[in-house]
């Protein structure tokens, strides 16, 4: 990678990092906007994004990936009880994806449901997997098969986002809250589903730096 390379693709994560903070801030903030907070002219912005549009679709791209990598991470070690697995998967999808929670409106107008869909399928793919296991070990009780159970939690961690952007559910209680969800769903027993998500707050995974960018502190070019 070309200096000049690495310094345009250091000054595109930058504008989608200040872009989020804006948008998170003021969700019909224009381009011209988000290039004043950045610091930089309209058409540096369009430099790197044709359309609002185009932007907001950049940003859900950096959300699937953090919220993969975040799912990917809590489910790492296959010994590992599937329903402690399954509340630590949750737990860390959950703090990457509140970052992100008010683009869910915004992305679906810019991104259709198939395509937003299409992007999970990795997360999809894994929760299948560590599902499977749990149902197979008897920690797990579904009339569902494991595919099916995945796309039931994936659309309820969905209507959990909304509901905090709503104000029906409180943001700081609503992680701990999406994994006992998530678990019950999955058929935990109730009497367990307290005890898994303790256990799974007890080793947390680290959290990584968001993809969109590098914490919004410098001005792009």
């Amino acid at each position: 990678m070309t200096a000049l390379t690495s310094r345009a693709h250091a000054n595109r994560r930058r504008i989608m990092d200040i872009a989020l903070t804006e948008l998170l801030r003021h969700p019909d903030a224009t381009m011209d906007q988000i290039a004043r907070a950045a610091g930089v002219v309209r058409r540096t912005v369009y430099g790197h994004f044709p359309s609002r549009e185009a932007l907001i679709t950049a940003l859900t791209d950096a959300a699937v990936e953090d919220v993969t990598t975040a799912f990917a991470d809590g489910t790492a070690d296959p010994s590992e009880p599937a329903d402690v697995a399954l509340a630590r998967a949750t737990l860390a999808t959950w703090a990457c994806a509140d970052r992100y929670r008010l683009l869910v409106s915004l992305a679906q107008s810019s991104v259709t449901d198939a395509g937003i869909r299409a992007r999970l399928e990795p997360v999809r793919s894994r929760a299948t997997t560590i599902l499977a296991r749990g149902l197979e070990a008897g920690l797990l009780r579904s009339p569902l098969t494991p595919r099916a159970l995945a796309h039931v939690h994936e659309h309820m961690l969905f209507g959990l986002m909304q509901a905090v952007n709503d104000g029906d559910l409180d943001a700081e209680v609503a992680g701990p809250a999406a994994a006992e969800t998530v678990l019950a769903a999955a058929g935990v027993p109730a009497g367990r589903v307290a005890a898994a998500v303790r256990e799974a707050q007890a080793s947390p995974v680290a959290e990584a730096p968001p993809a969109a960018g590098d914490g919004g502190t410098g001005r792009a070019e």
